[in-house]
């Protein structure tokens, strides 16, 4: 199969174009972009085709109600300090260079949003914006079958990518949230989850908001010589 320049150029720009948008207009997206999107981002790779994901996809008034049931919870101290992860996104124990990455982005977002370092309530709030999607019109959750293993969790990642960029292609943006997570509790059996499955992840999805400070941010990526070792000629 001949690819044209024109071909490798329009994934390059998909791949690059791509970033956490925070911000979105409250245009719907066609259920048949979402469809196309998904059935695309399928074609990721799994060991042994294993396609190890479930979808859920929210939208209106569905959408909505969960983010409300979220909010409660997160906005009530004693309420979210009873919500846990089931899984460990990150380290229990920072070192750099991955702590100060994950310091540089944070204070990075807040400097645009003129967020200060001791300004919990505003913290709070921007932080509790995932739970409402930023506004986003699509919300999607990701579960697997609890009795996948490590490797699945790698295939995963493929067809979460998979959909971002597949999402670029069409002029779309998302933002992939961990943040769901911790109230997995509460999604779980509003989107009608078996209790064989566990929440993976959230996602927005839709048209970027340009106007909004916050989608102005572009993190930073490593040079190729910091984590690329080639052996051999």
């Amino acid at each position: 199969m001949t690819v044209t320049p024109q071909q490798t150029d329009a994934v390059d720009n998909a791949i690059r174009s791509r970033k956490s948008v925070r911000a979105f207009l409250a245009t719907p997206v066609p259920r048949e972009i979402i469809e196309r999107i998904l059935a695309v981002a399928a074609r990721a790779p799994s060991g042994t085709n294993t396609q190890p994901w479930n979808v859920y996809v929210l939208q209106g008034a569905a959408k909505r109600d969960l983010s409300r049931k979220i909010l409660a919870a997160y906005d009530d101290p004693e309420e979210a300090a009873t919500h846990r992860e089931e899984y460990a996104y990150y380290p229990t124990e920072w070192r750099s260079p991955f702590i100060d990455r994950r310091r540089k982005v944070g204070w990075d977002l807040y400097g645009l949003l003129k967020i200060g370092k001791g300004d919990k309530a505003r913290m709070h709030d921007q932080h509790g914006r995932n739970y409402s999607f930023f506004d986003a019109p699509v919300g999607m959750m990701f579960t697997i079958d609890r009795v996948m293993q490590q490797g699945s969790w790698l295939d995963y990642g493929m067809f979460l990518q998979n959909i971002m960029v597949a999402a670029r292609a069409r002029g779309l943006d998302t933002c992939p949230q961990a943040a769901f997570t911790q109230f997995h509790r509460i999604v779980m059996p509003y989107i009608g989850a078996p209790a064989n499955e566990m929440l993976v992840c959230g996602m927005s999805l839709g048209w970027a908001d340009t106007n909004a400070v916050e989608n102005s941010l572009i993190t930073e990526r490593e040079p190729l010589d910091r984590f690329v070792h080639f052996l051999g000629s």
